[in-house]
């Protein structure tokens, strides 16, 4: 087993007074000191009577803690991060799914998962901050006592985390990630935008996905690197954090970068003082039309990646130049293998479209107690992603949907991401998402919901006859809505399943 095969096996790789983990107007952590709270961590825990895989909640606010407690509980346990906006009754069904043991809050916490711990008799563990101390530094506070049956550090195949799918269609599903997986795929993040210990990541995205726990956190860090953790996204005093992390990059949902560009005009100064390396963009399609413009106004390539649960993240990446990056394409295989497949389970030729699937150490070994969901998902060693897409001759990966979201339009087949890039063309459209609208003698219709640019007007006539140049007439939206901001999940992203809902427009 090699050192780099668990989380705390990759943070031997940070030198002792170099910085791990930053935040907003405190000292960082330095690597020795993360070390050492790993050892305590996994020390208290052990005493508390947990052990390794046992499954630790934890419900922290996004910032330092919530990046350092989940490497130092991954250490020796199972880590389960959830969303602290969760309802009581989400609270309790993922707590009870996930069979948690314990639930690390933030003491003096005021949340409701708390009460639903204690109804389900869950043990409660406080995690305590001294304001003073460097960032993401803790201690774990708890009257409990035990002896657990599997002390001390985890090994590479111990499950390191446990996060849900999205569950928009269906029930959750349990996705368990081994050491190995996480930090494989860690380290194909590494590899792709060449990290190394001088650079920082500024982490806006949320520490309970994939892609901050993952993309930002752990490739930083297991690069010997450092990650700067904003207290969750925020826009308007994003270009004050770039002033304060000086970061060399940042990944992001396609939603962020485009609330960041819009405040981009006004904070030219702070662009020019603290160029970044790159800017990563990821779990979601990034227009083409944001690249260029991300490209032109921070002056750095934008790489754009293909990530998802099941895959510990990353999947596919476009390259750092000199290599092409291509616009609207997610990449090359970037970690684990990537091929196209049709409905019989054959893999198809470069040129074909098919569902996109994968194989490789990053890969989930398959979902928690859920035979079925495993049979649908894996065929012949490889596991269906759910998208549909197409390689170049080169080996660049196109997604053209999620094979869910596509729209079938009285036996015609639309794309939402289709229509959505030729309508962010349209010079008043700043943002659109294409979905789904319910009709009783065609199935569905093709409905659109556009944020316009500010200064800018339009009228759903004029979007439609812009379309209309572009798309087939099947494929042109029979509505569209204009809003002040599309609804958007828990991570940033966009949800076209059940928007037609959401906006009214469907019972």
């Amino acid at each position: 087993m090699s050192v780099d095969d668990t989380v705390h096996g990759l943070l031997e790789r940070g030198a002792a007074d170099a910085p791990a983990i930053g935040a907003p107007e405190r000292a960082p952590l330095t690597f020795a000191a993360l070390r050492k709270q790993v050892r305590a961590t996994v020390e208290a825990m052990n005493g508390f009577g947990f052990g390794r895989e046992d499954a630790i909640a934890i419900v922290l606010p996004n910032g330092p803690e919530m990046a350092s407690s989940f490497l130092c509980l991954a250490a020796g346990f199972t880590t389960a991060p959830l969303n602290p906006a969760y309802r009581a009754e989400e609270f309790d069904f993922y707590l009870g799914d996930l069979e948690a043991k314990a639930l690390v809050v933030e003491a003096g916490s005021t949340s409701t998962a708390i009460a639903v711990a204690r109804d389900r008799g869950i043990p409660i563990i406080e995690l305590a901050i001294d304001p003073k101390a460097p960032a993401g530094a803790f201690t774990l506070n708890s009257d409990l006592k035990g002896e657990p049956a599997r002390p001390g550090l985890a090994e590479a195949d111990d499950v390191a985390l446990v996060l849900h799918t999205s569950g928009t269609t269906s029930r959750p599903k349990i996705v368990p990630l081994s050491h190995r997986n996480v930090t494989a795929s860690a380290r194909h993040i590494r590899a792709t935008i060449a990290l190394t210990a001088a650079d920082r990541c500024l982490n806006i995205m949320p520490l309970f996905h994939i892609h901050g726990l993952i993309a930002a956190t752990l490739s930083s860090v297991g690069a010997g690197g450092s990650v700067w953790c904003a207290p969750g996204f925020n826009a308007l005093r994003f270009f004050a954090q770039v002033q304060e992390a000086r970061p060399s990059w940042y990944t992001a949902v396609p939603t962020m970068h485009q609330a960041i560009l819009a405040r981009a005009e006004r904070n030219q100064e702070i662009i020019k003082a603290h160029p970044l390396r790159l800017i990563r963009s990821s779990s979601a399609s990034l227009p083409p039309q944001v690249m260029a413009e991300l490209e032109k106004v921070f002056g750095c390539p934008v790489i754009e990646s293909y990530g998802m649960t099941e895959a510990a993240h990353q999947m596919a990446s476009n390259p750092l130049p000199p290599r092409a990056r291509k616009p609207g394409s997610v990449g090359i295989a970037a970690g684990p293998d990537v091929g196209i497949m049709d409905g019989d389970g054959k893999i198809l030729h470069a040129g074909s479209i098919g569902e996109v699937v994968i194989r490789g150490p990053n890969v989930t070994r398959g979902y928690r107690n859920n035979d079925k969901a495993n049979a649908e998902a894996f065929t012949a060693g490889w596991f269906r992603t759910g998208d549909q897409g197409v390689l170049d001759p080169e080996g660049y990966l196109t997604i053209t949907g999620r094979l869910k979201e596509i729209i079938n339009r009285g036996g015609e087949k639309v794309s939402p991401k289709e229509v959505d890039e030729v309508l962010m063309d349209h010079p008043a459209v700043a943002q659109v998402v294409t979905f789904a609208i319910p009709h009783d003698k065609l199935g569905e219709e093709v409905g659109a919901a556009v944020v316009l640019r500010e200064g800018f007007s339009a009228t759903e006539r004029e979007i439609r006859d812009f379309a209309a140049t572009h798309l087939a007439d099947f494929k042109v939206p029979r509505k569209v809505l204009f809003l002040p901001e599309i609804p958007k999940g828990a991570t940033g992203k966009l949800q076209r399943i059940g928007l037609a809902k959401v906006l009214g427009i469907a019972p």
